[in-house]
């Protein structure tokens, strides 16, 4: 009886590495798509939850907490490019994009919906025997590191509303001449300090993170709370809030109309564990 769960880990071990070996040499019917990745290291940082949040029915700052990755995670160095998404439509597993210029393989793909950035991570997954994601917001924000940008309101000064320092922000950051909004190459706004390309660039990036809308008692504790998840937290040189959107208007809703030019897509690739090779094996042997 002792040497029996030895003997079944070592034989469980061994068909392991024996399956992954007739993967291996398994006739690919065309090459894998190759994905440059980073991998984010464990760390912490201080994380503004994302969302509108009032307190006396006035906007306040949303509350920060300290957020811990302890294991870390992958992370597409690069935004998915026009070429790659290409690839998926021509399968037929995703819908072409609304982009309506930039068409180049080497610019970021843009013009698509959550429901595209999904279809485009379960087709890569599928590709690639490997599992695909969108990140969260909390993911990104720590992947971005000095290039996040904080989304409180600022200072007071002058203005009792906290309305009108969000719009004097906005003028700020959106008049004349404050950015270039046409997306650029893959790489061109370069690395941050966790070696991914083109974190808080002008192309947006879709998250899984749903928008909240809460309310704050006077002590700052949330005593009320909505969540929308036809709403999703999109990141990028600040934080934003984008419909799922769904082209066939005849379906209604506010959500009906095509995507921006400035919405884009990075993933996240979840690490395969122990359990899910068993798993894989034990299907393949059935």
């Amino acid at each position: 009886m002792k040497l029996m769960i030895p003997a079944t880990v070592a034989a469980t071990a061994a068909a392991l590495v024996l399956a992954a070996g007739a993967v291996a040499r398994q006739p690919a019917e065309r090459p894998a798509e190759q994905v440059e990745t980073v991998t984010v290291a464990p760390g912490s940082f201080a994380f503004r939850l994302p969302g509108e949040y009032l307190k006396a029915d006035l906007p306040v700052d949303a509350p920060q907490r300290v957020v811990t990755f302890s294991s870390g995670f992958e992370m597409m160095k690069h935004q998915v490019s026009t070429a790659g998404y290409g690839r998926c439509v021509a399968d037929g597993a995703c819908e072409a994009a609304d982009a309506r210029r930039n068409v180049s393989g080497e610019m970021p793909v843009t013009g698509v919906s959550y429901r595209d950035a999904v279809a485009y991570a379960g087709w890569l997954s599928a590709r690639t025997g490997q599992s695909w994601r969108l990140p969260t917001d909390e993911e990104w924000a720590f992947a971005a590191a000095e290039r996040l940008k904080d989304d409180a309101l600022g200072p007071r000064g002058d203005e009792d509303n906290p309305a009108a320092r969000w719009l004097a922000r906005y003028r700020a950051e959106a008049g004349p001449g404050a950015r270039d909004t046409e997306p650029k190459p893959l790489g061109h706004f370069g690395l941050n300090s966790k070696n991914l390309a083109d974190m808080a660039g002008n192309v947006w990036e879709w998250t899984t993170t749903c928008y909240v809308r809460a309310r704050l008692a006077r002590d700052g504790a949330v005593e009320q709370s909505t969540e929308n998840c036809g709403v999703r937290v999109v990141a990028g040189s600040h934080r934003g809030y984008m419909s799922n959107f769904i082209r066939d208007g005849r379906s209604g809703g506010c959500a009906a109309g095509l995507a921006p030019d400035n919405l884009g897509i990075r993933l996240v690739r979840d690490r395969p564990s122990i359990l899910a090779g068993i798993r894989k094996l034990w299907t393949r042997t059935m």
